[in-house]
């Protein structure tokens, strides 16, 4: 191995140097009290878990993303976590098993056997709120709430210049209704949701092909139904007879469009009825927000009931997350700081009182240890008349 070699960090790996950390701890900071505000309680769980207890309730994808090992105490199989959200679903049935509306939220690292999307970060710090025990629209139009105001503290929000967010609104209830209509067996079900999730009309005729004509068109149209509120209407026209469970979906998103718009009236709603994204383990209705110049969701959510059941207490569930790492790339980064002071490097009583005054008002200060100081200060303790006075350091 060359000295090359050995600071080079895997891909899709990242550190954090000290300006961009000062940032992301201060909007980690913000984002938190933000979610405090809200009635939001932190939890932190911890950064492996049995894979048991960890990979349950949140599908395939999330086994794929999670690195494994072997307890050495146990011998049992453990992972380090990609998601938090199935962690904190596991805190609310059992750790809490608080009756009525519970309210978590969390911050911390995660990390991926590989990246979920060409640009995308293996080691995300993911930050989300969970909102459990209420499966009313009402709840699920709350985190969508939350997740917007989530950015607005990151400073993205409409009224930013060249910023333009779009909610993305979808509801797995749609798909599975226009499916059960079809009669598919577990093999032509998988077929027909990885062509839809390309969008693939070639695809979904083949894969259709000796299926009843009318729920094969009603699979296929879920295609164009994406766009702006008209598609909600022709979506209505289209299940009304044959898809009765697709119209209720439909009018849960109309619901929480209207809801929503009425606190923010300029806001971009985005529907896609054939959004497949957590499909699942999602249970109703799904969301996420897009900026131009950005391919990825910025944050993303949705309901996923009864998550909870594997830990013994099933629960209505809705929530959202985004990754901290993400949010730094759209965001200015802090105005610098004002600068330090430095301090000698002295055990005198009198020096110590001074610098624990200073710092207890917010200033920095630096033990000098060399005849230079700190190249970040400015300014310096001197004693002068017997007193430790902050002075202009001039070079």
């Amino acid at each position: 191995m060359t000295s090359v070699d050995r600071w080079q960090l895997p891909d899709g790996i990242e550190e954090v140097l000290p300006a961009q950390a000062a940032t992301a701890e201060r909007l980690r900071r913000r984002l938190l009290d933000l979610y405090h505000s809200w009635g939001y309680q932190l939890v932190i769980p911890p950064l492996m878990e049995f894979t048991e207890s960890l990979l349950i309730g949140l599908g395939r994808d999330l086994d794929m993303l999670t690195f494994k090992l072997t307890d050495q105490l146990s011998g049992r199989t453990m992972g380090v976590r990609a998601d938090i959200t199935p962690q904190v679903a596991r805190i609310d049935a059992h750790s809490l098993a608080q009756p009525g509306v519970t309210r978590l939220c969390y911050a911390g690292s995660t990390l991926h056997t590989r990246p979920k999307s060409l640009l995308a970060s293996r080691s995300p710090i993911q930050l989300g709120a969970e909102l459990y025990g209420d499966n009313s629209l009402a709840a699920d139009v709350e985190i969508v709430r939350l997740m917007l105001a989530t950015l607005e503290v990151a400073g993205i929000n409409a009224s930013s210049p060249g910023v333009a967010i779009t909610l993305d609104l979808g509801h797995v209830g749609v798909y599975q209704a226009v499916l059960a209509s079809a009669g598919l067996n577990a093999e032509q079900e998988q077929t027909v949701f990885d062509a839809l999730q390309r969008k693939s009309v070639p695809d979904l005729h083949i894969a259709l092909a000796g299926v009843d004509p009318g729920a094969a068109e009603l699979i296929i149209a879920l295609v164009d139904l994406h766009g702006d509120d008209s598609v909600l209407a022709n979506a209505r026209e289209l299940f009304a007879d044959r898809a009765p469970g697709a119209v209720a979906a439909v009018d849960a998103l109309q619901e929480v469009a209207t809801v929503i718009l009425r606190q923010r009236p300029g806001l971009d709603i985005y529907f896609d009825l054939a959004e497949l994204r957590g499909y699942h383990y999602h249970t109703g209705i799904v969301f996420a927000a897009y900026v131009p110049g950005h391919g990825e969701a910025l944050a993303n959510g949705g309901r996923y009931d009864n998550v909870g059941a594997v830990f013994g207490r099933a629960r209505p569930a809705t929530g959202f997350a985004t990754d901290l790492k993400a949010l730094l790339a759209l965001v200015p980064m802090d105005e610098e700081p004002r600068g330090a002071i430095s301090m000698p490097d002295s055990d005198d009583p009198a020096l110590a009182a001074a610098v624990n005054a200073l710092r207890e008002a917010g200033e920095v200060v630096i033990n000098c240890l060399s005849t230079d100081p700190d190249p970040r200060c400015d300014r310096q303790l001197l004693e002068q008349d017997g007193e430790w006075r902050v002075q202009a350091i001039e070079y």
